[in-house]
């Protein structure tokens, strides 16, 4: 269970980490030429028009879940499949974006700090690491392909145009076996999995820079 310190974390860091996701999806349909995300005041960074109650207390309580979807219509992309692939894939990236830039930013005040002759305070690590976690479980629960999923819309891309209309087609009832997996656990070790390859990858990209400053 978390305590009152757990979800005081949690709380922000969660709406930060929805809200990133889902305006990245509404800014690259954006920039292929649809208006629907800007007409549903879907291009802010206020948590509120991103939250889906069930998704959000998921997030916050399990790791992983979902905010409101952002609404677009691929009839204004050039080429439909990859354009909603493209915006689909944006959320995920703006996760590992953020993930990427908070470790970081994190590593290079501790290497100051250490220069310094000071300690990093305990409750910085603490919300750098869960800040870290929630964008990285995030990401990677979304690119599951399973409808609605955003890994099921990069995945539609690759399909022949029947597969893909047809995997589209079940995506409620996908909706319903996701929320079942999610509260039930099954979910917990493929993300799992699948932060700790991740998190790893970004800790060898920034190791030079902890090399070279120590």
């Amino acid at each position: 269970m978390l305590n009152i310190m757990d979800i005081l974390i949690n709380v922000p860091v969660t709406l930060i980490a929805l809200t990133g996701h889902e305006l990245a999806h509404g800014w690259v349909s954006e920039k292929l030429g649809d208006p629907t995300p800007r007409q549903n005041g879907r291009m802010t960074v206020n948590p509120l028009a991103h939250l889906d109650l069930v998704g959000t207390l998921l997030m916050i309580f399990t790791g992983f879940g979902w905010a409101k979807p952002v609404m677009v219509n691929p009839m204004y992309y050039k080429n439909r499949k990859k354009g909603m692939a493209l915006t689909a894939a944006a959320g995920p990236a703006a996760n590992l974006i953020m993930a990427f830039a908070a470790l970081l930013i994190f590593t290079v005040l501790q290497i100051i700090c250490f220069k310094l002759g000071f300690e990093m305070p305990r409750l910085v690590g603490s919300i750098v690491y869960v800040f870290i976690f929630r964008n990285l479980c995030f990401m990677v629960f979304n690119l599951i392909p399973i409808p609605p999923l955003d890994g099921a819309k990069v995945l539609g891309m690759f399909l022949p145009n029947r597969a893909y209309y047809t995997m589209l087609q079940y995506e409620r009832y996908c909706m319903l076996l996701i929320m079942l997996l999610s509260v039930t656990g099954v979910f917990s070790n493929i993300i799992g999995t699948g932060v700790n390859v991740v998190f790893n990858g970004l800790l060898r990209i920034i190791s030079p820079l902890i090399n070279l400053a120590m």
